[in-house]
């Protein structure tokens, strides 16, 4: 990875994080298009090796945004465990509900981590996860009471909401697609699906960077950690602005926008695989 691709990756991944678009899907098909992938080695495309390290950078975005909400949570979660009442706030308990919700996706990463990895990040699967999540949200919008709020999370929520973030393990189909997918089927609000969406973002990116991180240390001493610092940052600074974009977007709009760039995304790649333009 040059470091011209490394800044490229973390544009994207840091723009498309946290819309419901697959950061995971465009840092597949970017260097497709680009054509950086070795043809010897189809599943070694940049992305696959540096994603989920690059999302560190999205993390420390989600944390600055969201830098008053966490240090709430943390404090109440710390205070009500003292007092030897676990639950006795909302703050409280929206950090066990948090931790509820990351069980679903660490279980289905380490299960099916070589799937991930390979298979899953073929161009067919990514099409078929863009276009299949698309009318899963079209379905979510219109079916929607979109009355409850983030303080209206429940432990069964949370686990629901977890097992649509374990979806979100196959390229295409959005850890945030997923999430306020889930969030809208459960009644939420955008704004209250996007906010809880966000928030159980950071255990799992938090742990799904450090794992990757540990796997190629052995490499950071080399010419890759540059680029994958710069790529980090990058995607610091664009994940940090997609956020306050969209709360803002979701605020007065619909998800219409993002389910019909899903299903264009989608149908393109599929022309463009059958014509022999992608591989």
């Amino acid at each position: 990875m040059t470091l011209v691709e490394a800044i490229v990756l973390g544009l994207v991944q840091g723009l498309t994080e946290f819309l419901p678009i697959s950061s995971t899907a465009h840092l597949r098909i970017v260097p497709a298009v680009l054509k950086w992938l070795d043809p010897a080695h189809p599943w070694n495309d940049p992305g696959a090796a540096a994603s989920a390290i690059i999302q560190l950078g999205t993390l420390a975005a989600v944390l600055g945004y969201f830098r008053r909400e966490v240090g709430e949570v943390m404090s109440a979660f710390v205070r009500a465990l003292v007092r030897g009442r676990p639950f006795e706030t909302f703050a409280a308990r929206l950090a066990w509900l948090i931790g509820l919700g990351t069980i679903p996706i660490v279980i289905g990463g380490l299960a099916f981590e070589p799937f991930i990895l390979t298979s899953a990040r073929s161009l067919q699967v990514i099409a078929g996860a863009l276009i299949g999540l698309a009318l899963l949200l079209l379905v979510a919008e219109r079916m929607s009471a979109r009355r409850r709020e983030l303080e209206d999370v429940t432990a069964r929520d949370a686990v629901l909401v977890g097992i649509a973030q374990a979806l979100a393990l196959i390229p295409g189909a959005s850890r945030s697609g997923t999430t306020i997918t889930a969030g809208l089927f459960l009644g939420f609000t955008r704004e209250a699906a996007a906010r809880f969406s966000f928030l159980l973002s950071i255990p799992s990116v938090t742990l799904s960077g450090l794992y990757e991180l540990y796997a190629i240390r052995h490499q950071l001493a080399g010419a890759y950690s540059l680029p994958l610092f710069a790529a980090t940052l990058v995607a610091g600074v664009s994940g940090y602005l997609a956020i306050g974009f969209l709360l803002r977007y979701l605020r007065t709009h619909t998800t219409y926008l993002f389910i019909v760039y899903r299903l264009a995304l989608g149908v393109l790649l599929l022309v463009l695989v059958k014509l022999g333009l992608l591989h």
